[in-house]
């Protein structure tokens, strides 16, 4: 063929392409899903890159997912309402989302903190298996529904530290009439050990340490607390933060909003709050290493709790978990639920990432894994 015949027949060619795709449907995601425009409602400060960012991943993920239709704006702790109230925010339809832990509303019914982490309960990778395959986000929905609202998975923190402590505990004992900013269900926990808990929004924490108004305070891990601060008015940092093994950060749509979105919406909240999910467990387990090393060299008094103090806990959990169960039929149908996942999941763990970790633990400790 020769080169003029061979442009010609191309540029026909890609006339017919043209028309032919202009005369296909679009996408119907483009063509036929509305322009929205949400407001969500974080419980955490902006300063916490992590887990305040996991919301605004969250959001930037739902825009991409929709072709930027579907926009929702994130707003920090306190500016449209407490960081304590963002889910009282999405019930009562002030927002339409919100991003916060669930166990913050233990005050509503202790229901509440079994969606989010349960003292002495699961590790970050059991609590994903209950809620996405043992059927654990159908029951925390099915309670949630009664409070106008649907949640998601959005984020995860890892096992937690237990916090910082103006003085050193040596034992149990040291813990009576303590006050400790501690958040929720764990906190009713840790009164039966004669702890005074305190329930206070990350940004009032570190003046409350500062001032001696409480005596403890427990946050999230090193990455977080470093930027708080805790280390300058709290030397002693204790862990494991044994009540919040692998805490599951939620986002919350109003329920009545959700229900009314485009299937393609609801599957692009889905999404994105999965992707969130392993977003943020993610950032964590690359940003705490190095901020251990820097809150050490700072000063901070990294110590292990006393044995005789996780044992003084545990069964003081035990009783609070007997008595809640007694009373209320919500707490003890998703309680017995995790527990019986719980003794499945330890006992697995054991043949296989317990004895892989404790190995590897072993050789960093003989200085054996560090880079040559």
């Amino acid at each position: 063929m020769k080169r003029r015949e061979f442009l010609k027949s191309a540029g026909l060619a890609s006339a017919a392409a043209a028309t032919t795709a202009a005369a296909l449907p679009m996408p119907a995601i483009a063509q036929d899903a509305p322009e929205l425009n949400w407001r969500l409602t974080s419980s955490f400060p902006k300063s916490l890159d992590t887990i305040y960012g996991g919301a605004q991943f969250f959001a930037d993920r739902v825009s991409a997912l929709t072709g930027g239709k579907f926009k929702i704006q994130v707003f920090a702790a306190g500016e449209i309402v407490p960081g304590l109230q963002a889910l009282d925010a999405v019930s009562n339809d002030t927002v339409e989302m919100c991003h916060t832990v669930s166990y913050y509303y233990v005050g509503k019914d202790p229901t509440f903190c079994l969606g989010a982490a349960m003292p002495f309960g699961l590790n970050a990778r059991q609590q994903n298996a209950w809620l996405y395959q043992g059927g654990g986000n159908e029951l925390m929905n099915e309670f949630y529904k009664g409070y106008n609202a649907v949640g998601f998975p959005c984020g995860n923190t890892g096992a937690q530290m237990g916090g910082w402590f103006r003085k050193e505990i040596k034992s149990a004992a040291d813990l009576q009439g303590l006050k400790m900013r501690i958040g929720g269900f764990a906190g009713q926990v840790m009164s039966k050990v004669g702890v005074v808990p305190q329930q206070i929004a990350g940004g009032d924490i570190y003046p409350a340490l500062e001032k001696g108004t409480i005596d403890a305070a427990e946050w999230v891990g090193p990455y977080d607390d470093e930027k708080l601060g805790f280390y300058k008015v709290a030397p002693y940092y204790y862990y494991p933060g044994w009540w919040e093994g692998g805490p599951t950060v939620h986002a919350f749509v109003n329920l009545a909003k959700f229900e009314a979105l485009p299937d393609t919406y609801k599957a692009a909240i889905q999404s994105a709050s999965a992707e969130a999910n392993t977003w943020m467990l993610a950032k964590y387990d690359i940003e705490n290493p190095a901020a251990i090393k820097r809150l050490y060299a700072a000063g901070a008094k990294v110590t292990a709790f006393p044995l005789d103090v996780l044992n003084a806990c545990f069964a003081a959990a035990q009783e609070v978990y007997a008595e809640t169960t007694a009373k209320n039929e919500n707490f003890k149908k998703i309680y017995d639920a995790i527990v019986a996942y719980r003794a499945e999941a330890d006992l697995w763990f054991q043949y296989t990432e317990g004895t892989f970790d404790q190995y590897m633990y072993y050789l960093q400790r003989e200085g054996k894994l560090t880079p040559t």
